[in-house]
């Protein structure tokens, strides 16, 4: 089998990871996949039932990985990871990708989906200014 592709977009914050652990926050809250009501994605991510929940089908969204590393870290576990400005501007010459720019680059595959288990982030722009964090990744099933 192969995993599920999936995109999805979070409010900006300066800091990344605490943008990231938001986005986790609020899908949590959304939806908390059968795992009980109250429980933080630290918690989730302490049990094995979820673990074995997120390698054999996953949710599709950014409760799909337990943290960020760093944008260029060469791990490729099931980690969420910020592109690199040179990754940016290969899809985004100006380095201020705006939704559609984001949005366009995947469907034309000129910015690939990673591969599976793994999740990728970029800051998005709307009139130069930062307004959102694009999500994509792909499920470990």
């Amino acid at each position: 089998m192969g995993g599920n592709s999936w995109t999805s977009t979070g409010p900006y914050q300066r800091d990344l990871e605490a943008a990231f652990r938001r986005a986790q926050a609020e899908e949590l809250a959304d939806a908390d996949h059968g795992f009980g009501e109250g429980r933080t994605i630290e918690e989730l991510w302490r049990d094995p039932a979820w673990q074995e929940y997120i390698f054999t089908g996953g949710t599709g969204t950014v409760l799909d990985f337990p943290l960020m590393i760093d944008a260029r870290d060469p791990d490729d576990g099931p980690f969420m990871r910020p592109l690199t400005e040179e990754e940016v501007r290969a899809f985004a010459p100006d380095g201020r990708p705006t939704y559609a720019d984001w949005d366009e680059a995947l469907d034309c595959e000129r910015l690939d989906f990673p591969d599976r288990a793994q999740g990728r982030c970029t800051v998005l722009y709307a009139d130069g200014e930062p307004t959102h964090i694009g999500y994509w990744g792909v499920t470990a099933d």
